[in-house]
């Protein structure tokens, strides 16, 4: 039996986050530069969105670049914008094979404005889609985007649109980036790191946390199910008791 017949279909996450490790350790292994492990990291990319529509998960947002890669030395992070880019042209007909509708969340009037371009470019073309939702996040931080929301209430506070009694979570939620997108059921970080690094803080709040040792370029659609059967064996109590899980079933 292979891990995919494993996954039980009516319990699929219905939201998959994932932060993409371990690209620069890849190629450091292999004695080559970071960005050989960022251009190999493509294919990890590919596989696992198609797995994810091709299992019906509704939702898949990658941690592509956060705005605390910025400080990273000029020529990778030039590099790496060439990538995206490239990337994103063309890969574009594979999301459009595969029904799937491109977003992307962060601070991306700090991109470059060819990569912004082309992003753009991509989400139009897939924005007839109605499969899965794959989300992009760039030049983002969960600080950063906190605190643009914060920012964004205060803004109605002071032109009288909402009153501070009214700011419920529900009114939080839809002032952040990933408003219209329901929160991550799990999450997967690759290459043996135990961080959320500064990744959708708010909305993992109850996401299962799914860690592999794998790093990102060697990520393949068998550690995806791998991870999906992980998050399925375990108990979501939301604060409640295992008791009163089972008596609502």
């Amino acid at each position: 039996m292979s891990y995919k017949d494993e996954i039980q279909a009516d319990r699929l996450p219905l939201h998959v986050a994932i932060i993409m490790d371990g690209n620069g350790r890849w190629a450091k292994q292999r004695g080559n530069q970071r960005i050989f492990g960022h251009r190999n990291g493509v294919a990890a990319v590919r596989d696992t969105v198609e797995a994810c529509a091709e299992l019906g998960i509704g939702y898949l947002t990658l941690y592509a670049f956060s705005t605390e890669n910025w400080s990273r030395p000029k020529m990778e992070i030039d590099a790496l914008m060439t990538l995206l880019v490239q990337t994103i042209h063309k890969e574009t007909p594979t999301l459009m094979k595969n029904n799937v509708k491109l977003n992307a969340i962060g601070n991306l009037s700090n991109l470059p404005s060819d990569v912004e371009k082309q992003l753009q470019s991509a989400i139009t073309n897939t924005s007839g889609n109605n499969g899965m939702l794959l989300t992009l996040a760039l030049s983002y931080s969960s600080r950063w985007e906190i605190l643009e929301a914060i920012s964004q209430i205060a803004r109605e506070i002071e032109d009288g649109k909402l009153r501070s009694t009214e700011i419920t979570c529900d009114v939080f939620n839809q002032h952040l980036s990933t408003a219209n997108i329901p929160d991550p059921e799990l999450l997967i970080r690759t290459s043996g790191e135990y961080r959320i690094s500064n990744f959708l803080l708010w909305q993992i709040a109850y996401a299962e946390l799914h860690f592999t040792n794998t790093l990102w370029p060697d990520f393949r659609r068998d550690d995806l199910y791998k991870a999906i059967i992980d998050f399925q064996k375990r108990e979501r109590r939301f604060g409640k008791t295992s008791e009163q899980i089972i008596n609502k079933n």
